[in-house]
């Protein structure tokens, strides 16, 4: 196996190798293809991983002679390394087919950089979740930080790029800095910056501590609520498919790291499982908040982001009550509950940023309002857009809605926890679950109303953004979405075995009630049979055609046949029909409380429509011309809550420090000497004090 480890990473390298390189040609696509074998290579490696057959790749001669009485640096994988193996670079090979059927037709693919930056997030991910050693976890995370800064900054000369890669560069620090911490922590208590060694620490105000700093360094990266104002803005400025690396395969590693965690130390404070909980239920209502008022297509999809990170979070909290408690069957049914929802999330994500890419590249941009209509035109990522939609809205028969599912009926086990601070957490928990999958459904049926039902403006056709390669890759994903669901039972077998080291087998296969039917984990509570949907549905469609025929006969077909997406009026088109503004402004109003809504009323005086009798008098209103006089003016718009209460002052009072450390730049030699003396006793201080 360690040959086929060897040469995912090596393909990789090559992939970053060719693009500085190689020339245009090799820019344009077949780098790309080099770097979906090398993902293909990675997703296999997992799987062997999961069949619970030995990988093990020594690194020990690339990193230099190991230091005495240390292991030597390998990278190997068990079987939760190979669930998320096979899960992020499954989902990297067809987003990577894609991504080269996109640069073969954009000309932005053709500058050096890109393909290097894509090349260095996914050998990244491989890294991290192959670590075996503290170093070699820090290294990994940095090269991400590093990789997600190029990507997002790819494109620095327009005006709103470069903020956004520092903004993604800064909250990409504050993440590997808590890493940095916390595992520091864990190497001076156990002697060894191997993270096997972890695992027998007694626990104390040391570990928890160190517990809470390498969640909150996941949590950064994710996008939790409240580090989640770098993720929109690093997504969105990200080009074209390089998204859907970010977003569907590359932030699964913040999740690894928190599965991880919980199979090292063990049990955790039960305050700290209360926090998780707490948060991710915020961080999906904030999400999908923001996500139903943007005009941007990029930036509803980075919001959603923020929505599923919650959810998945949620999940794991649920797991972290069960863990906190004792209660291994609770810590079951959350960490499936969870991993279900990252399944979902990274296929369904992968899908909606690559049909985006398409969409918007035939449309040269990413308003709503222009990409009206455009999944008509480009009909296999109109296609992809709506399958995806569809999952993150969580409809049957997707995936989607079966993650969703699972996840409600694991907080929904609340009544089996001791303790009333633990049941009302999970119950307020559950009730923003609920409500945020309620505006997930309002959120993506604008966009599939808009952009793939809605009737465009007329404009004229563009060359397609993918060829056949795009197309098939977009296919493989929106079948993913569907056909995981039909087979849900099997995926959670497998799903089980990657969970292993965290939790029993045993334990997570009580999920299946029989072979085809799910329970949560807990017998006799409710169950559910995603397979036998995929039989009842269409047999309900059937006989629903069938009985309406029979009930009007030929009268069937001459029924009223107007565009899908329209008013309920039939007629009304044009300024009169609704816009992605105009959608959304009944959430505005319902979440005011989440947006910090702001609306604004003025009246307006038309001078346009004034006339002139060349008297020198002044202009009266034309009656006979259309808006003459004054008219209403109304404006409405949502706050960044966390962005505007929290990051600016902070932003504000840490100006201030700079500047007025600015002062100690200027001094004299001993001053500074004196400034070094000081800084080296409070590290030896510190140091002493950790041992």
């Amino acid at each position: 196996m360690s040959g086929l480890f060897a040469a995912g990473l090596i393909l990789l390298a090559l992939v970053a190798v060719a693009d500085f390189a190689g020339g245009q040609l090799m820019r344009r696509g077949p780098l790309y293809l080099l770097g979906a074998a090398g993902a293909a290579c990675l997703a296999a490696l997992g799987g062997f991983a999961l069949a619970g057959q030995p990988v093990r790749l020594d690194v020990a001669g690339w990193l230099g002679d190991p230091v005495p009485g240390q292991q030597a640096a390998a990278l190997a994988a068990d079987q939760l390394s190979g669930l998320f193996l096979a899960l992020a670079f499954g989902a990297a090979v067809p987003v990577s087919v894609a991504f080269g059927s996109w640069a073969a037709r954009a000309q932005l693919a053709r500058r050096r950089g890109l393909g290097a930056s894509y090349a260095l997030a996914l050998g990244a991910v491989a890294v991290i979740v192959t670590a075996q050693d503290a170093f070699t976890v820090l290294f990994g995370w940095e090269t991400l930080t590093i990789a997600f800064y190029l990507l997002a900054g790819f494109e620095r000369d327009k005006p709103s790029r470069g903020p956004a890669a520092q903004v993604t560069l800064a909250f990409g620090r504050v993440s590997g800095a808590a890493l940095l911490a916390g595992l520091l922590l864990l190497a001076v208590r156990s002697h060894s910056i191997l993270l096997a060694s972890f695992t027998h620490l007694p626990r104390g105000a040391a570990v928890t501590t160190a517990q809470v700093l390498l969640l909150l360094g996941f949590a950064v990266k994710a996008g939790l609520v409240p580090f989640q104002v770098w993720l929109p803005r690093g997504y969105a400025a990200a080009p074209g498919p390089a998204r859907a690396i970010m977003a569907g395969v590359c932030v699964n590693v913040a999740f690894y790291g928190m599965w991880r965690t919980l199979a090292l130390l063990g049990r955790p404070p039960g305050w700290l499982a209360d926090v998780l909980l707490v948060l991710g239920g915020l961080s999906a209502l904030l999400g999908i908040a923001h996500a139903a008022v943007q005009n941007r297509l990029s930036r509803v999809i980075a919001y959603s982001s923020i929505e599923n990170t919650g959810l998945i979070v949620t999940g794991f909290g649920v797991a972290l009550t069960g863990a906190a408690t004792g209660d291994r069957r609770l810590v079951a049914v959350g960490l499936l509950a969870a991993t279900l929802q990252m399944v979902a999330h990274t296929i369904a994500k992968s899908l909606l940023f690559t049909s985006a890419a398409g969409i918007e590249a035939a449309a040269r941009g990413d308003d709503l309002e222009t990409l009206r209509g455009r999944g008509r035109s480009s009909p296999w990522s109109g296609f992809g857009l709506a399958v995806g939609s569809l999952t993150l809205a969580g409809l049957p028969p997707t995936i989607g809605f079966v993650s969703e599912w699972f996840l409600l009926e694991s907080l929904m086990q609340q009544f089996r926890v001791p303790g009333l601070g633990y049941r009302l957490v999970l119950a307020l928990a559950g009730a923003a679950v609920a409500l945020t999958v309620g505006f997930a459904g309002v959120t993506f049926v604008r966009l599939v109303g808009l952009v793939v039902l809605g009737r465009g403006k007329g404009s004229s056709p563009v060359r397609a953004a993918y060829g056949w390669d795009g197309r098939a890759a977009v296919v493989v994903l929106a079948a993913g979405c569907l056909a995981i669901a039909a087979v849900t039972p099997l995926e959670v077998r497998v799903i089980a075995d990657g969970l292993s080291p965290v939790v029993p087998a045993s334990l997570t296969m009580g999920a299946l009630k029989s072979p085809w039917i799910l329970q949560p984990v807990f017998a006799g509570f409710s169950i559910l049979s995603p397979s036998w949907l995929w039989v009842e549905l269409p047999l309900m469609l059937l006989l629903t055609v069938l009985l309406a025929w029979a009930a009007s006969g030929r009268r069937l077909l001459r029924v009223r046949r107007v565009p899908a997406w329209r008013s309920a009026t039939i007629g009304v088109e044009g300024t009169g029909s609704y816009t992605a503004f105009g959608y959304a402004n009944p959430t505005r109003r319902v979440l005011a409380g989440v947006l910090n809504t702001q609306a604004e009323i003025r009246q307006v005086m038309m001078e346009d429509n004034a006339s002139d009798d060349g008297s020198g008098a002044p202009d009266r209103p034309d009656p006979g011309r259309e808006g003459a006089g004054a008219h209403l003016e109304y404006a409405s718009d949502v706050m960044e809550v966390v962005e505007t209460y929290l990051y600016r002052p902070a932003l504000g009072f840490f100006t201030a420090i700079v500047t007025a450390a600015k002062r100690l730049q200027s001094g004299r030699l001993d001053a500074y000497l004196l400034y070094m003396l000081i800084a080296l006793i409070a590290i030896i201080a510190v140091v002493t004090a950790m041992a």
